[in-house]
This record gives structure tokens, sequence and C-alpha cells, in this order.
């Protein structure tokens, strides 16, 4: 057998490998004959034959020629070329399985080409990018304020993204983190969250503060039970979140920090902010909290 060898066509049939293919191989520099016959036709040896075995095999697993060619030179181990082809092919899954995810949360909601290439491109921003995208909203809403301020305590957990998208996102984190994205872009809610945070430079100092369960539980029963906040029924439940004999002043002062922290935008943004870590988010408690506001400005 190590004396016998095999033209081209005989390889081809001894191995399944196409003719054009070993010709191609050989041409690239991958496969050397072993000599070549009377007539100038090429001949290749066993050890070809073990080669063009390997060859076939690493590019079936996705071998670039340049790759193998190192490999069969013995420039590179076929252990560190095997390590980064493996990653790589790990980066080309998670891209799948984030395509697949998008395709997934379109389907489910209706949307249009538009939102959906919008879904595309901000689902496929690497860890890095989507990080800086947060830490900018960040930093501009807490420009300025005293690094001490229990502000800034809630700016540093408002920063927490996971470091990567799960491996095979469910649609609704996808949802979450494409509407979490749009959110810290839009001017309004930026603007909002800056005045809060400036308010709140002074948290330790607020006045108020009912016990939040009271609220949860009268405020929400009268939402749910539709009592109308400006009502002798709301009046009762108000009586009940706050003492009918706190002074007007000090009921004022507690209508301003309501209105000032009180805002459904920024409850969905820890909400969405949740299901992106993969946690379960907690129910929205702001509609109780704005319930509590029409009762005080309605009962002042």
């Amino acid at each position: 057998m190590s004396e016998e060898l095999f033209t081209i066509g005989h390889l081809a049939r001894r191995t399944g490998v196409p003719v054009r293919t070993i010709r191609f191989w050989s041409d690239a520099g991958v496969l050397t004959p072993a000599g070549r016959s009377a007539g100038g036709y090429r001949l290749y040896d066993a050890t070809a034959v073990a080669r063009l075995d390997l060859v076939r095999t690493l590019r079936e697993l996705g071998f670039g020629l340049d790759a193998i060619q190192a490999v069969l030179r013995r420039r590179t181990t076929l252990a560190e070329i095997a390590d980064v082809h493996a990653r790589a092919l790990d980066a080309e899954i998670r891209t799948l399985r984030l395509r697949r995810a998008v395709l997934r949360a379109a389907a489910a909601r209706g949307t249009t080409t538009e939102e959906m290439a919008l879904m595309h491109r901000l689902a496929r921003l690497s860890a890095r990018e989507r990080q800086e995208l947060i830490d900018e909203f960040v930093d501009h809403v807490t420009e300025g304020i005293d690094t001490d301020s229990p502000a800034m305590g809630i700016a540093r957990s408002m920063r927490k993204l996971p470091a990567e998208l799960p491996e095979d996102p469910a649609p609704e984190q996808v949802d979450a983190w494409v509407e979490l994205a749009e959110l810290v872009q839009d001017e309004d809610f930026r603007q909002r969250v800056r005045a809060m945070a400036v308010a709140g430079e002074g948290a330790d100092e607020l006045e108020y503060g009912p016990d939040y369960h009271r609220v949860a539980e009268h405020a929400s029963r009268a939402l749910a039970d539709g009592v109308a906040p400006g009502s002798a029924a709301g009046r009762t439940v108000l009586d009940r979140i706050v003492a009918p004999e706190t002074p007007p002043a000090h009921r004022a002062r507690i209508l301003e920090q309501l209105e000032t922290f009180t805002d459904a935008r920024v409850e969905r943004y820890w909400q969405l902010l949740a299901i992106v870590q993969g946690r379960t988010p907690q129910p929205a408690a702001v509609p109780a909290f704005e319930w509590l506001i029409e009762a005080l400005r309605a009962h002042s």
C-alpha cells in the first residue's frame, strides 16, 4: 500500500471527494502530489489519502484553507485552530439564536418591517455597546449631582445590565431590551428622570413616608373597585393612607413629592431591566400612587 499511487480519479473514488475538489485543494497547496505519471497526470500516495481525509474533515468543520495549511505545515497546532474556530462558532450560534428570538418577537407582536429592522439592530449590539447606551443615559441624568446623594445609589442600580443576553433569549427579553433602548433615547423621558434625580439630591429630607403597603392595599383596591379619587368614598380611602389631621402645608408637600417621583415610564424602566436580567418584574405600583395623587388634589 505504501508504494501504491493513485490518480485523481482513483483518489476520488476511494475517498468520495469529487475530482474538482481534489484538484482545487491540490492547486491550493494543501494536498501535494507524490509525482506525475508519464502522461503528466498527478499521482498521490497513501499519505495523501490520509491527508485528504483530514482536510475533508476540517473543511466540514468549517476551517478555511489557510488555517488547514497552517496546521499541515505545523505553523500552528490543531488544538489552537480548533479553539479559535469553536469560539467563532459559539458567536455564530448566539447570533443565530438572537435572530430567531427577534423573528419570534416580531411574529408575536405583528411588527412592521421598520420595527423589525430596529429590533434586530438593537438586539445585535454587543454587551459593551448595550452597557454604553445605558451608561450614557445615566451619566446624562445624573450630571453634576453630588456623588453622596441617595440619587446616585439609584443611578448605580439603573446601570445593571447582564453581561450578555441569554444564549437563547426569550422573545419577551428581546422585546424588553428593544423597549429599554428606545426608552433611554427618548428626550422627554431623559428630562423627566433628570428632574427626578436633581430633586432626589435632598431625598434624605423628604417629609412624605406613608407605608407603601397601605398605598398598595387601599389605593389599589379603590382603583380596582372604580372608586373615584374625588368622591366621598375616595376621601374615606385617602384618610386611611394620609391621616386626616395632617396639616395642609404638610399635605401640600406630600402631594408635591408624589408628583415629582411618580412616573409610569420610570417604573417601566425597572420592569424592563428585570426582564432583560431574567427576573420577574414587580407588579405595577404607579397606578395606585397616581390614584393617591388625584385624591390629594381633590381633597386638599
